[in-house]
């Protein structure tokens, strides 16, 4: 099992696979939608964030020796529907930010109508990414993907997350409570990135469920990090609104924990990913080991 890195560089091996991730997206939300709104949604998705999502799938794609062109259309469709999120969740009814990615908000560039619209519009696109009438994807693997992303989008995941956080400002939650969060809000799509992957490729139930458990470790781990990085980082730095969570009085892990804690705890979920990973049974795991400790070690 294949686990030095020193002979394998993840900066070089993202750079091609964001290439083409951003080179599909540009293609695929089109600029001509009518009244404006392509460029909304083009101001959503291009040019900006990590891109995790996209990586993940195309990092666990491989690891799984899955079809290449279910696993770009895949980390595409994820990263739409993370766009899609962002542009809502930033909205005045929600969580009412003037940043993001570095530049300013949707709603804010273009009106609160039209960001609406936009985000409506970015979530139907990535289903029908899913669905090509003529790609070469196997129907099976395009309902499983469907599946998979609807599941993790609705209320069983990043919508029902966020209800739970919208209705939890000023609350005093405990540990469980504040996992059950962000397990829903933020992990369940981190989670469904790694399976979508590993859906484009044939696995048995032992490698299924240590890529479940590891998608679920680094969900979580990612959003310590985030409630880490808002006590620590700067607005430039994060590229949205530091010290966030605190001005609004919303429960984070750092709140909860405190920030050493909250560090460890970090690092103890990256440990359990890893060890999901050495029971997964592949050959080749650099890439989706590389990516959880991006994931824990980043500073923005």
């Amino acid at each position: 099992m294949a686990h030095s890195s020193d002979a394998w560089d993840l900066a070089s091996w993202s750079k091609a696979h964001l290439a083409a991730v951003e080179s599909a997206l540009s293609d695929w939300v089109v600029a001509d939608a009518p009244a404006g709104l392509g460029e909304a949604m083009r101001y959503a998705v291009l040019d900006g964030g990590k891109r995790l999502r996209p990586l993940l799938v195309l990092a666990a794609a491989e690891a799984v020796q899955g079809g290449a062109r279910a696993a770009l259309r895949a980390a595409c469709a994820v990263e739409l529907i993370h766009a899609y999120s962002l542009v809502h969740d930033d909205m005045p009814c929600m969580d009412n930010d003037v940043l993001r990615r570095g530049k300013p908000t949707v709603h804010v560039r273009f009106g609160q109508a039209q960001a609406l619209l936009a985000g409506d519009a970015l979530q139907a696109l990535a289903f029908e990414l899913l669905t090509p009438a003529d790609d070469g994807v196997p129907h099976q693997v395009q309902a499983t993907l469907c599946r998979l992303l609807a599941r993790a989008a609705g209320c069983a995941g990043m919508a029902g997350g966020q209800a739970i956080d919208l209705a939890s400002v000023g609350e005093a939650l405990d540990e469980a409570q504040l996992r059950r969060m962000h397990r829903l809000k933020t992990g369940a799509l981190l989670q469904a990135s790694v399976m979508m992957g590993a859906a484009c490729g044939d696995i048995d139930p032992r490698t299924h469920d240590a890529l479940e458990r590891y998608g679920e470790a680094l969900g979580l781990a990612f959003q310590v990090v985030d409630d880490v990085l808002d006590v620590t980082a700067d607005s430039a730095t994060l590229g949205k609104t530091a010290g966030k969570d605190a001005a609004q009085d919303k429960p984070t892990y750092v709140s909860l924990l405190g920030l050493e804690r909250s560090r460890a705890y970090a690092r103890e979920l990256l440990a359990q990913a890893l060890a999901a990973l050495d029971a997964s049974g592949l050959q080749d795991t650099r890439a989706l080991r590389a990516l959880a400790d991006m994931v824990v070690n980043r500073e923005h």
